[in-house]
């Protein structure tokens, strides 16, 4: 048996989100299946998030055993060849026995986008959160920064999540506006249930003068999640990287 690590990216839309259900279709079951039809051989894959329904991946790595004969570099294409259009593999080659895409991984990084034209929108509606409101983008960016560092993000964290911790380290937080589009460029150690769109429907709330960036502070010592903004909507999220350092 060899360990397959595979880098991934997909269109989440028509689907309920990485993770394998029953009555549901989602992107496991679809790599599981094909690596099945490929070789006749049932593999189980681990991968380093476990995005929601109709959220993205530019680079979502994954790792699976198989005892086949298909050189590890040469599996992108085997995939490739029998996965839906909306599923890709980027790349692929061997790691060790060991090898964990989540457990392993040093950071992650998300970008979020937020449309800001009326003109656009049928394009756009599913890969961005569409939202022509107006808003404070320097107030955002200013409470980006206050989010920085180790902190019990609790306040962040949607119910259902069984963690050990609530604290993880975010490395970088950055908004900016380019083009028709708010873009933000979150790395953590790790995230929370539902996190970062947390993150993004509190960032709206201070772009929308509910409160100040300041109040960004007094969120996360609450540890409170009724003190946060909204969860915003999927699409806008993509799980754009995954370092190993």
């Amino acid at each position: 048996m060899k360990r397959i690590k595979a880098i991934l990216e997909y269109d989440g839309s028509a689907y309920h989100g990485f993770q394998i259900q029953k009555n549901a279709v989602t992107i496991q079951e679809k790599l599981e299946t094909s690596i099945e039809n490929l070789i006749g051989e049932k593999a189980s894959i681990i991968a380093a998030g476990r995005t929601d329904a109709g959220v993205h991946a530019a680079g979502q790595v994954i790792a699976f055993d198989t005892s086949s004969s298909i050189p590890p570099d040469k599996w992108k294409f085997a995939l490739n060849s029998i996965l839906p259009p909306d599923i890709r593999v980027v790349s692929s080659c061997k790691a060790p026995a060991n090898f964990h895409p989540r457990f392993d991984a040093v950071d992650k990084r998300y970008i979020y986008l937020i449309h800001r034209k009326n003109s656009g929108k049928v394009f756009y509606s599913r890969y961005a959160y569409c939202d022509t409101e107006a808003l404070e983008v320097k107030l955002m960016q200013q409470a980006c920064r206050l989010l920085l560092g180790r902190h019990n993000f609790k306040s962040f964290c949607a119910s259902g999540s069984s963690v050990k911790t609530y604290d993880r380290n975010i490395k970088e937080c950055k908004l900016e506006e380019k083009g028709p589009f708010i873009r933000l460029d979150i790395t953590a150690d790790g995230f929370l249930y539902n996190m970062v769109r947390i993150i993004v429907g509190t960032l709206l709330e201070v772009g929308r003068l509910t409160y100040g960036p300041e109040h960004i502070t007094d969120i996360i010592l609450a540890q409170d999640r009724t003190q946060a903004g909204q969860t915003a909507p999927p699409q806008g999220l993509y799980l754009y990287s995954v370092n190993y350092g």
